[in-house]
């Protein structure tokens, strides 16, 4: 349970920005307008797949949320908590291993997550979207916030400057947030495109999330890889820990 104390303190500095009108609007803020822009805006009346934009926008958005709420808080907040405050020499001299550091590091991300995406579910059901139909769903949902999560304190640890968090969103998680099925099927893109993003975690997020959305059945293989790269992301969180604290 030493990993209790990290994911309390993370809890209640959570809790105290929650008071904060400012940190509730930009947690939400970009997802809400994408929501605005392509379910009611650019969607109005048209379907894809077989079902309306709105509802098949809806759960891309949700995972493109989680995806960047889970990495970019505790991404931010490890390096500013490193490189600047020395909060993490604490951790490294303590009884806690780098297992329980990065347990109490991603749980919180995965409450950042899953908190940000949930105001875009909620949004998306008072537009006429719904709320989803199998419980696959919150499976899925928070298997997204663990692995970027994971992520997040991966590259929290490797950066060198805060700007390196921002490089690193920058050249991945931006990119994945639009070519993933995050507004359109992959399937409209070229085949080698369309590949490579067969590899990277949000394509099965994306997928996973609207099928359990939408009731209808998630396939086993998108599941099985995502619990692959959650348990790869880790893995390299608890051996960077370690590196780190040589």
């Amino acid at each position: 349970m030493n990993f209790y104390p990290i994911f309390l303190r993370e809890m209640i500095i959570f809790k105290r920005r929650l008071l904060r009108l400012g940190y509730l609007f930009s947690s939400m803020i970009t997802p809400l307008l994408y929501l605005l822009t392509f379910g009611l805006g650019l969607g109005r009346g048209l379907s894809v797949e077989g079902v309306p934009y709105l509802m098949f926008v809806v759960p891309g958005i949700c995972a493109m949320s989680s995806m960047t709420n889970s990495y970019t808080w505790i991404a931010t907040s490890i390096s500013v908590g490193r490189l600047h405050f020395k909060t993490f020499d604490e951790y490294l001299v303590s009884p806690a291993t780098a297992r329980d550091i990065m347990l109490g590091e991603v749980l919180s991300g995965v409450v950042r997550g899953l908190f940000a995406s949930s105001l875009i579910l909620v949004a998306g059901s008072i537009f006429g979207a719904g709320f989803p139909q199998s419980p696959i769903f919150l499976l899925v949902w928070v298997l997204n916030c663990l692995i970027f999560a994971c992520l997040g304190v991966v590259f929290g640890f490797l950066a060198k400057s805060h700007e390196d968090t921002a490089t690193f969103s920058n050249f991945f998680i931006i990119p994945m947030a639009f070519f993933c099925g995050t507004f359109f099927p992959i399937d409209k893109l070229p085949a080698f495109i369309k590949t490579f993003l067969y590899f990277l975690p949000l394509t099965h997020a994306c997928k996973a999330l609207r099928t359990s959305f939408l009731g209808q059945e998630v396939k086993i293989v998108s599941l099985g890889i995502m619990l692959l790269f959650f348990a790869l992301c880790f893995y390299l969180g608890v051996v960077t820990i370690r590196r780190s604290n040589r």
